[in-house]
């Protein structure tokens, strides 16, 4: 009698930016309510999401490892064990794929929300997981998760979820900080500042000759419902006036260009082309590539 799997594949897909390789790697996924969406009513997001074929808010969680001029960096860190179950699978995907976390050298935060920089350190020892890596991000991210007066007027969850616990897990790298403001920040990958959904949320883009990646963090969290409706923002958006703004200014831009993007809450492995719809846009999937 053959026995049938009983769990997935590790969440591991490899895709070739000129000379660099760009590598998802899926931390898992979120649940989560339509409560939480701004701008649209829960009955409107729902028949969205229906007619994509997923009756529920079901966010999936990325990372990237970018391999480029002999070194190795990753982009964001997942969930670690702050969040639910179903996530925090960074680590386990990584090594499935046989690196070993001090391999990698720098470590790219788009901003300091939990599903993005929780994986940085294990809580139960106050060790980092990648011990021989700098810590890049923007500098506006430091300066508001820092800042008590900002944590003073965010609700407890905020204040538990968002501030102490980005404060946790950045400062065991203290003496490894590497903040920007813009420009290239590992070989062949420039930061381009995205401010609203977090003071210092940042995109990514990676390029080699003539071909270009825009790893583009939180700029939709509902794909579907946020690329037709670009106007519905999230409750956790710390400026969500300026948050809608800069999506509207990415989605522009990357249609107008044909740019293939990706994401931290795009459906794994989440590379895809923007086109326009009507008053809206929609995400193309990429094709699966079999050669690298």
């Amino acid at each position: 009698m053959k026995t049938a799997p009983s769990v997935q594949i590790p969440g591991v897909y490899h895709h070739r930016v000129g000379d660099i390789i760009v590598t998802a790697i899926s931390d898992g996924f979120l649940d989560g309510g339509l409560d939480v969406l701004r701008n649209i009513s829960e009955d409107e997001a729902r028949q969205i999401l229906t007619e994509n074929f997923r009756p529920a808010r079901r966010t999936p969680v990325n990372a990237f490892l970018i391999w480029s001029a002999g070194r190795l960096a990753l982009v964001e860190t997942g969930s670690g064990n702050y969040l639910q179950a179903s996530a925090g699978k960074v680590l386990t995907n990584i090594r499935a794929l046989g690196v070993d976390p001090a391999d990698i050298e720098v470590v790219m935060l788009t901003h300091m929300h939990p599903d993005h920089s929780a994986g940085l350190t294990d809580m139960s020892t106050g060790k980092p997981y990648f011990p021989n890596a700098e810590l890049v991000m923007h500098e506006n991210e430091l300066k508001h998760w820092f800042d008590d007066g900002a944590m003073a007027k965010g609700t407890e969850r905020e204040k538990k979820m968002y501030f102490q616990a980005g404060r946790e897990q950045v400062l065991p790298y203290k003496d490894h900080w590497r903040l920007f403001q813009q420009g290239e920040v590992f070989p062949g990958v420039t930061a381009m500042p995205m401010h609203g959904h977090t003071p210092g949320h940042t995109g990514y883009l990676v390029a080699s000759g003539e071909d270009q990646l825009l790893i583009w963090g939180d700029i939709v969290h509902v794909p579907e419902v946020q690329t037709a409706r670009p106007e519905v923002c999230m409750a956790f958006d710390t400026d969500a006036k300026a948050a809608e703004a800069m999506r509207r200014r990415v989605f522009d831009m990357v249609a107008t260009d044909g740019l293939l993007v990706t994401g931290m809450h795009l459906h794994f492995p989440g590379f895809a082309h923007l086109t326009r719809r009507g008053s809206g846009y929609q995400l193309i999937p990429a094709a699966w590539e079999q050669q690298l």
